[in-house]
């Protein structure tokens, strides 16, 4: 199936609490995966402005993430440190290393890139850099709540 990327809404904004919004202030996406009626997986088209980054550090218990650079230049920050990513460049996390990671546009343009992750349930992601834990309800949604178990 072709994807019509003009046809695909642009997304903003975020599900974390109040107090780390601000963190992907600038980061916007495309559920491209969605258009395409994916199941098992999600792909996304997204985009960086200067001084924005795709999410807090993090890593998955089991979901499996990549992505791959389209256009621009990123960061990727992990346990390890800092490397630069460009256009064509890659990185993967598997599941249930704990191996916080996110991306960051510290150049002065935009970037773009997909990002692709297992849809495995249940799953819960950790924050290492934050107080901050994403669990999943019964029900198969997901809610933030601080690492001592309190609800955000």
């Amino acid at each position: 199936m072709k994807i019509d990327l003009s046809a695909i809404p642009v997304e903003t904004g975020t599900t974390y609490p109040a107090e780390f919004r601000a963190a992907v202030e600038g980061r916007s996406r495309q559920r491209v995966g969605n258009a395409a009626g994916l199941k098992n997986f999600g792909v996304n088209l997204t985009t960086l402005v200067p001084g924005s980054q795709s999410a807090l550090r993090h890593w998955h218990s089991a979901q499996d993430e990549f992505v791959y650079v389209v256009q621009g230049e990123l960061v990727l920050i992990t346990d390890e440190g800092e490397q630069t990513l460009g256009p064509g460049e890659m990185a993967g996390f598997a599941a249930g290393v704990a191996n916080g990671h996110h991306l960051v546009n510290r150049s002065n343009q935009p970037a773009t890139y997909l990002e692709i992750g297992d849809r495995t349930f249940p799953d819960r992601a950790d924050y290492p850099d934050d107080d901050l834990l994403c669990m999943p309800t019964e029900d198969g949604h997901r809610q933030f709540i601080h690492k001592d178990s309190r609800p955000y």
